[in-house]
């Protein structure tokens, strides 16, 4: 289920004398940030003295006995995420109201999964011996409590700083891997009656880019290796935030055009990116160059007989240094990847103001990345799935999730020269049902029957995957 909490901010941009183009950074914030105040704040922007004199130009801070917490909520994801409301805390003691007043708002979620193959033959004998999810027992917890700063309040319009921290531990340090340190810090703000959005700091596209979460929410997250070329490529995650500014250009109320430039993760992957920079503070890891990344997308939220829709294909270029799976041994500058998605909203189930978004949706994805630089080269996925199909259970999310995962030829032959036994692809298909418990609690549990389920190579005792999936997500 997603939220979105957006509210108005009049923007009435002051005209400055005629100036120079702002040299820094800062310059250009302060010229086209705060210099962007609304017409209260303008008013009060010079302050007689005392002897009648204009004094020096005061910001004058707005306070609002009255701050919606739902205002304060992470802006510019392109992902849902579970308002105030639909924490386990919403408001106790009136903690969060009181915050709220202070321009303060906060998240606070706990991403928990398990992976459990049910056929037998397929277990390694230890951890390290492990070849994908659920081979042993696999359980991975993510953790992460988001802290927000409300700046319209000194005229930035929809101004806001989010900062984060986080744990994540795995079983399996592939998976992950485990680490505990900085997940974000950013500053947001938007231009020209929200035109245009800005981001800028240590950012987490994968939050921002390509919508590859089932429902589009967090919450109702389900379990399969979807976007994997999209994070092979370079792009940054909660596991690993790297500086990057993003900027958006709402075209319209549907179309817009997202871009960010990144430093992009570590090319041999999030294992050597945390080792490499363990708190992800480092501005610089070995190999790793600069990620360069657009999307262009319609995105029409579901109404009253108006069915939700969303399209979206992005292009990306990364000048980091890979390990050329043609020639190996050697390393090439120069990555790239690409990818389109859709999903639109087949059926209604209830057509009325606030219930638009229950219903039957349909979606898919095709991702391409070059097989010479990339170990998967194509990923295929098709969806179904329901949200509130049931009145007693209006925020559930139930899918059908076939997808097909193309290992590159390079990669293949490689492994056929050293008499590897090798598969060029692994096909799944999973079934999930996520519910929503209680106010900040979702439970999920699935079923993934996984064709190949190693990268590349295989043994003869490898066999096919049944995977018993389940989760738990906490809000706070």
């Amino acid at each position: 289920m997603k939220y979105e909490n957006r509210y108005a901010v009049s923007v009435l941009p002051c005209k400055p004398a005629k100036r120079k183009w702002p040299t820094s950074f800062a310059a250009f914030l302060t010229a086209f940030g705060i210099g962007g105040m609304t017409s209260a704040y303008a008013a009060d922007a010079t302050i007689p003295s005392s002897n009648g004199s204009a004094a020096s130009p005061t910001l004058q801070v707005q306070t609002n006995a009255s701050v919606d917490p739902a205002s304060l909520a992470i802006k510019g994801l392109n992902i849902g995420l579970p308002g105030f409301k639909d924490t386990i805390d919403p408001d106790v003691g009136g903690a969060r109201s009181e915050l709220a007043k202070a321009g303060i708002g906060y998240i606070g979620m706990t991403l928990n999964n398990f992976y459990d193959n049910t056929l037998p033959h397929a277990f390694a004998p230890t951890h390290a011996q492990q070849l994908y999810n659920g081979q042993n027992f696999t359980a991975s917890s993510q953790n992460f409590m988001f802290v927000t700063y409300d700046l319209s309040r000194f005229g930035i319009p929809d101004g806001q700083i989010a900062v984060a921290a986080g744990d994540s531990q795995y079983t399996w340090n592939a998976g992950g891997p485990s680490r505990f340190g900085l997940t974000m810090a950013t500053y947001y703000q938007t231009f020209l009656d929200r035109t245009f959005e800005l981001k800028l700091g240590y950012v987490h596209n994968g939050w921002e880019f390509a919508g590859t979460s089932v429902g589009g929410s967090l919450a109702s997250s389900v379990f399969g290796p979807a976007g994997s070329i999209v994070y092979q490529g370079g792009v940054n995650n909660a596991n690993v935030p790297t500086p990057g500014v993003i900027f958006k250009y709402n075209i319209n109320d549907h179309f817009y055009d997202k871009a960010t430039v990144q430093r992009s993760i570590s090319p041999d992957g999030q294992v050597a990116e945390v080792n490499a920079n363990p708190n992800a503070v480092n501005w610089a890891v070995p190999n790793a160059g600069i990620l360069y990344l657009n999307e262009f997308g319609y995105k029409r939220d579901a109404a009253p007989n108006v069915a939700q829709m969303w399209i979206r294909a992005g292009a990306a270029y990364n000048t980091s240094n890979y390990n050329n799976k043609e020639f190996p041994g050697i390393r090439t500058e120069g990555n790239s990847f690409y990818y389109f998605l859709a999903d639109r909203q087949l059926w209604q189930s209830v057509p009325v103001k606030g219930s638009a978004g229950r219903g039957i949706y349909a979606g898919f994805s095709v991702m391409y990345a070059p097989p010479e630089l990339n170990t998967i080269s194509e990923y295929y996925e098709g969806r179904l799935y329901g949200k509130g199909l049931f009145n007693s259970r209006p925020d559930d999310l139930i899918s059908l999730v076939l997808t097909d995962t193309v290992f590159s030829n390079y990669s293949v032959y490689q492994a056929l020269l050293k008499n590897q036994l090798t598969h060029t692809d692994s096909k799944a298909v999973t079934v999930s049902y996520n519910a929503h418990l209680a106010p900040g609690i979702y439970g999920s549990l699935g079923l993934s029957y996984i064709d190949h389920p190693t990268s590349v190579t295989y043994t003869t005792k490898t066999g096919s995957a049944l995977n018993a999936l389940a989760a738990l997500n906490v809000f706070w």
